[in-house]
């Protein structure tokens, strides 16, 4: 990567960040459990005094990896809102960013709990960032345990317009085509919020196919292989059948495998598709109505041509959804935007798409 620039040097080497573009997936600092208690109902601070639990922080980044955080954003004035308004909405200048708050909850093997904390932390989001800067938007962290207190804290949220979409990993007890989670995209659905399925696991089971992984690396690639498991899932158990509204995100899922994991899908499809006669399209018909996956980070060579052919194979600009994943370093400098890209997609990416994939963007937020 290349050697760190000062900020006012580094904004002008931004490369096509339009005036109003739509970051879809920011990650702000995650809570101590000090800041995080007076969000806490009384049981459950009882519980995390009485318990000694001093932390609800996942593997999955590991705090010191240069890819968490990168050097210099680690640095800057005040508390984690100041540092993300003068890296991301005032330094790169992205005009409305949308939060995942990445926090242990999905860990917790006691749904209650992690219903609680997912209470707790949502409302620690609004009342520490929303609050503070009429630019930002969040997801709807929920606990992924129960699909019952999941919908509950959706229901509980609906009515807040800036929280715009809800929260999954993408590993998790069980593929989530599966029918045990078909109420959260029911209530998803039923108040226009798209479902977010990030990076990321509950580490119920191993992360490959063929068992635990050794290194964070083979942790860090198998998410691609990951998300293709999860999005066979969706489709062919029938979630965008039942639920023909439904948008899903890939969050840092990478998008170059898209085009050969269609063709082969689509010709599955076609010879199999006696077994599975809910889906009544062809995959891709599904993925291009129904699916969209964030920019970052950007899973190609350092290569335009090779980027270029892939998008033509994607065979729509419609997919991406623009994202820097801020503070996740998978660019070099501020740059973002890979070469590659046409003028049309880039706008299409970073206005277009994310206010046709999140109605509340649009709407007075309260």
């Amino acid at each position: 990567m290349e050697t760190l620039m000062d900020p006012k040097t580094r904004a002008a080497d931004v490369r096509a960040i339009l005036p109003g573009a739509v970051d879809c997936d920011v990650h702000p600092s995650a809570p101590t459990m000090t800041q995080l208690m007076p969000y806490l109902d009384e049981y459950l601070a009882e519980s995390v005094v009485n318990r000694g639990i001093e932390q609800l922080q996942s593997v999955h980044y590991p705090p010191n990896a240069p890819i968490t955080i990168r050097a210099d954003w680690r640095q800057g004035d005040g508390d984690g809102l100041a540092r993300l308004q003068a890296h991301l909405l005032d330094g790169i200048g992205v005009g409305t960013a949308i939060l995942n708050p990445l926090l242990g909850v999905q860990l917790l093997f006691n749904a209650d709990m992690a219903a609680g904390f997912a209470r707790g932390l949502n409302d620690y989001t609004a009342r520490e960032w929303l609050d503070r800067d009429p630019r930002l938007r969040s997801s709807i962290v929920v606990a992924q345990q129960s699909p019952e207190l999941a919908v509950d804290e959706i229901e509980r949220l609906a009515g807040d317009k800036r929280f715009v979409q809800v929260l999954l990993l993408v590993m998790g007890d069980r593929p989530l085509g599966n029918q045990m989670y078909w109420p959260i995209y029911q209530a998803a659905e039923k108040h226009g919020l798209p479902v977010a399925i990030h990076a990321g696991s509950m580490y119920r089971h191993p992360t490959t196919g063929i068992g635990w992984s050794t290194f964070h690396s083979q942790d860090y690639a198998a998410n691609a292989v990951n998300f293709q498991t999860t999005l066979t899932s969706l489709i062919t158990e029938g979630v965008f059948s039942t639920h023909p509204d439904l948008k899903i995100v890939m969050s840092e899922s990478g998008v170059t495998w898209l085009p050969s994991f269609l063709w082969r899908l689509d010709k599955y499809w076609h010879g199999l598709r006696m077994l599975t006669p809910w889906v009544d399209r062809m995959p891709r018909e599904i993925v291009a109505s129904n699916v969209r996956f964030t920019l970052q980070p950007v899973d190609a060579p350092q290569d335009a041509a090779v980027l270029s052919r892939v998008m033509e194979h994607v065979g729509t600009e419609d997919l991406l959804l623009f994202s820097t994943d801020y503070p996740h370093w998978q660019f070099d400098g501020d740059n973002a935007v890979p070469e590659g890209l046409s003028d049309s997609q880039i706008r299409r990416m970073m206005i277009d798409n994310p206010m046709a994939t999140y109605p509340r963007l649009s709407e007075a937020a309260k």
